[in-house]
């Protein structure tokens, strides 16, 4: 079960006393669905498109953990079509974003923020979406599926060490079952320099990219929740973090790196925000640590230094 701090006594007494009557969705989910390239088309399809999605995201139950209201996962999905094909036939990008909330703050941070640029997929109005983890039917369902089990399973690393395991499994299962679409974006050899579904899985469960997912973990845990209350403490946790994928980096268990270029991509203007205000000694490590993992961003992470 995935707790926040706040929740972990409370909520196994709600579940013996009230078994059933708590919320199952695990997603608090804006869909948002454009389409200005196309045109000439009946537009209404893209309203109702946005509102099954919407209703697909979050009210589908899709794990067997019990979630309440505030633990929901905050995240968007942006859906921006820019072809149609046929009638009920779409291509176009989607992003995904994913929030974390910050222990004891208002503040949320960017888990995830990245857009796909493999996305077709048939659509027909008031057809319903049903997602049937042992096939591939529908390419939109499908994909919806294994973006929502990725974000839940770096939701779940981020609370306990490697917890979300059992989500990217899910997620890896899904492109297993759509090796013979014919809809790209599932295959090794998919879309530019293979930043695809199926690389990102891949890494994710490659026990070379553990110490990406540990980071994540101790990054969360025991920096940006105790930032608030602890900060001189929680930057050092924050700055120690940082060798973990460090470690990665310097081993490259293969020659994408899509994993951590999704992490880093995610984080990067966080880093800097909260290390701006570290001591210097402090500011030197993380700057040498973020211009060697991520030398394209090398004059962003200088900002650093440079800041008062």
């Amino acid at each position: 079960m995935r707790l926040l701090p706040l929740m972990k006594y409370i909520l196994p007494v709600f579940v013996l006393l009230l078994p059933g009557t708590m919320a199952a969705q695990e997603l608090n989910c804006n869909v948002q669905v454009t389409a200005q390239q196309i045109q000439g088309s009946n537009r209404q399809v893209f309203e109702t498109m946005q509102r099954d999605l919407y209703e697909f995201m979050n009210n589908s139950v899709w794990t067997n953990h019990v979630f309440s209201y505030s633990e929901r996962l905050d995240c968007n999905i942006l859906i921006n079509l820019t072809d149609q094909l046929s009638a009920d036939e779409f291509r176009g990008t989607i992003q995904v974003q994913l929030r974390r909330p910050a222990f004891n703050t208002t503040y949320n941070s960017t888990m995830l923020n990245f857009i796909d640029n493999s996305f077709q997929f048939r659509y027909v109005e008031f057809q319903p979406l049903e997602f049937d983890p042992s096939s591939h039917k529908s390419n939109l369902v499908s994909v919806l599926a294994y973006y929502t089990y990725i974000m839940l399973g770096f939701d779940y690393d981020t609370f306990s060490p490697l917890g979300g395991t059992e989500f990217f499994q899910m997620a890896e299962k899904i492109v297993l079952n759509a090796q013979n679409a014919p809809e790209p974006g599932w295959k090794p050899y998919d879309a530019s320099r293979n930043r695809n579904r199926y690389w990102l899985v891949k890494n994710v469960l490659d026990k070379g990219y553990e110490g990406v997912r540990q980071f994540m973990y101790e990054y969360n845990i025991n920096g940006l929740d105790k930032l608030e209350s602890r900060t001189a403490e929680a930057r050092t946790s924050m700055a120690e973090s940082l060798k973990l994928i460090q470690e990665v980096y310097r081993k490259k268990p293969d020659p994408f790196m899509y994993y951590l270029q999704i992490v880093l991509e995610a984080k990067s203007e966080e880093l800097i925000n909260i290390f701006t205000e570290a001591f210097p000694e402090e500011k030197s490590r993380v700057v040498q640590i973020l211009t060697e993992i991520d030398p394209a961003n090398k004059a962003k992470y200088e900002k650093i230094n440079s800041a008062n």
